[in-house]
């Protein structure tokens, strides 16, 4: 295996790691609209996340750094073709991140509402954003012989991508229910089990409708279709499982099936992806791959060294981190935001 394919195999992994991560975060700050009751609720539901957050979104940012280093062509292309999407979900981040840390600082009605807003518009247009963008780069978008994207606003949204973009928002918010009932007691929890129960059915639609679209809109299925089909045969039986586990509430395995999900589901992407980066619609010729857009030998080599020996510490901090506050949320505790 080369080194721009093994680079091409962690940069899918940084984003798996973030979605893992960061899904049942944005799923929590979703719910903070649709399943808190009062102002206590809202509190609780932020500092399940409180701990975690902030750390849950470098996984985003170590991907993006790694894509500029690895394969700077598909970082130009990519950042400088979707610089409106982007902007969007940066600032969105930003308004969610400085919500967390602003709201309890005043008590007054109006604060609060307006860094509520934030914090649920931070959360469902992230996942929307890139469920889109990622839907878009299997299906293609116009790229010229000198990896320059002209896609106009249809080849970016259309019927295909915003139903990607749909279906990682319920996966998300189903993903941050669970995380919910892992993290708090009382009603709270038993309305989250319950909610999640109520939107299996439109969760699964959706996603089964975006996997049948994609056999319409793109070759996935025809360049991937010996990996692709048994993962996505895979999702849907592990989907099936998770109807009988919340009935019985079995918590951990619900979350642990969840994120499995949102697992396959990115994987599918990069797999589909697979030798290309970004896919030309115009012309086949002039497809990103992770061997014309990557880094020199010596600049993989060097960033393979750094990533094989930081990566284990990373990792190891987010495993204590998760293990220090594992202990579930209360409205009996004091709460900061």
């Amino acid at each position: 295996m080369q080194l721009s394919e093994i680079w091409f195999l962690l940069i899918g992994v940084l984003f798996v790691g973030f979605v893992f991560l960061e899904g049942f975060d944005f799923g929590v700050g979703m719910s903070t609209k649709f399943l808190a009751k009062n102002e206590v609720e809202k509190r609780v539901l932020i500092n399940t996340i409180g701990p975690f957050w902030d750390a849950n979104e470098v996984w985003l940012i170590t991907g993006g750094g790694a894509m500029f280093a690895a394969f700077p062509h598909w970082y130009a292309t990519l950042f400088s073709g979707y610089y409106l999407p982007f902007v969007v979900l940066l600032l969105a981040l930003i308004a969610r991140g400085v919500a967390f840390e602003f709201r309890g600082k005043m008590n007054s009605v109006k604060w609060k509402k307006t860094w509520d807003w934030s914090i649920f518009l931070g959360s469902i247009l992230p996942p929307f954003l890139l469920g889109v963008l990622f839907t878009s780069l299997i299906k293609g978008v116009p790229i010229d012989k000198e990896m320059n994207m002209t896609a106009g606003f249809f080849d970016i949204v259309n019927i295909y991508t915003v139903v990607g973009g749909v279906a990682f928002v319920l996966l998300t918010y189903m993903h941050g229910l669970m995380f919910i009932t892992l993290k708090t007691t009382d009603s709270i929890r038993e309305r989250a089990r319950e909610q999640a129960r109520k939107l299996f059915l439109a969760c699964a639609v959706v996603v089964v409708l975006f996997v049948a679209l994609t056999g319409v809109y793109t070759n996935a299925f025809a360049d991937r279709g010996s990996v692709l089909i048994p993962l996505y045969a895979l999702a849907i039986v592990l989907y099936l499982a998770l109807y009988p586990l919340l009935k019985n509430k079995k918590e951990g395995f619900s979350f642990v099936t969840t994120g499995l999900l949102l697992i396959l589901v990115m994987a599918s992407f990069f797999i589909a992806l697979f030798p290309n980066v970004m896919i030309s619609s115009t012309d086949i010729a002039n497809n990103l791959t992770v061997y014309n857009s990557a880094s020199g030998e010596y600049s993989l080599k060097l960033m393979t060294i750094i990533a094989f020996t930081m990566v284990p510490i990373v990792l190891a901090y987010t495993v204590w981190s998760y293990y220090v506050f594992r202990k579930r949320v209360t409205d009996k505790e004091h709460l900061e935001y």
